[in-house]
């Protein structure tokens, strides 16, 4: 079993697992998620020869709870400092937010960079109108964000369930009621990707954009892919009976694609 390691910041600590041995590929979750939301990813890409981390959000997880802020921009900078702390650069997975810090990284650190895969990735705003942000804002109010997010989380895995999802869910649930929790993911909700999105133009580095077919999130998922891609010039995984998260959903076609991928990219990291 991977021992649970530990970057300090400045106001908290950062939880990761690393396992395997070989080129960096760091995975990085979304909102309201934890790092084992890689479960089914990462012991592919140790098995392919990759050492694969797995990191929590700040405020989310293993990781502390004491930061003043949260965002695309905060876990950028967690991010780099990690790969400062292990000396070497990193491919970059990112699920949904997790997509626009690693394209933010990549855009303030190329040097960091090798290139990146984006899973149901919010690299820009969604088009919202001021009473959904108001609605939004108090749903995700402290006092009651664990348990609006228990209701709407299930939701996002539209088509194919994985078989330990009830179990995933639960830990998710659980980590959110412990005390000082639910109020950094409320923080967190708040975010803007406007920060990514003003940066994409800088990023130049390999990019593997995976979207499931049915993402909730989106109105439109091959469309939003097919923007994110023109405007990095990657390339785009569709990908069927999956919502949000398909390296759970799918990792039966997600882990073979993203391997492809890394041994396309190539790193000396």
């Amino acid at each position: 079993m991977t021992e649970t390691q530990y970057l300090s910041r400045p106001q908290g600590r950062i939880a990761y697992d690393l396992s395997g041995d070989g080129p960096l590929v760091v995975c990085v979750p979304g909102m309201g998620d934890l790092r084992s939301t890689y479960r089914h990813l990462a012991p592919g890409l140790v098995a392919a020869g990759y050492t694969a981390v797995t990191v929590d959000l700040r405020g989310h997880g293993d990781s502390d709870t004491g930061f003043d802020s949260y965002g695309d921009v905060e876990t950028a900078e967690d991010l780099a400092a990690l790969l400062d702390s292990l000396g070497r650069p990193a491919v970059i997975v990112g699920n949904s937010m997790g997509a626009g810090a690693g394209a933010y990284l990549a855009a303030i650190r190329p040097e960091l960079v090798t290139g990146l895969v984006l899973l149901g990735p919010f690299v820009r705003d969604a088009e919202t109108s001021v009473l959904q942000r108001l609605l939004l804002r108090v749903a995700m109010a402290a006092p009651w964000a664990a348990m609006s997010w228990k209701a709407y989380l299930p939701k996002l895995y539209a088509g194919r369930r994985p078989e330990d999802l009830d179990e995933h869910l639960a830990l998710v649930s659980a980590a959110l009621r412990r005390p000082g929790y639910a109020r950094a993911f409320s923080q967190t909700t708040r975010l803007s990707h406007a920060p990514a999105a003003e940066r994409l133009h800088e990023v130049s580095t390999p990019t593997l954009v995976v979207m499931g077919e049915l993402d909730p999130d989106f109105p439109d998922p091959a469309a939003e892919a097919a923007w994110i891609a023109d405007q990095l010039d990657g390339e785009v995984l569709m990908v069927p009976e999956a919502g949000h998260y398909p390296q759970a959903q799918r990792a039966d076609l997600v882990t073979p694609a993203v391997v492809a991928f890394l041994e396309s990219v190539g790193s000396d990291a």
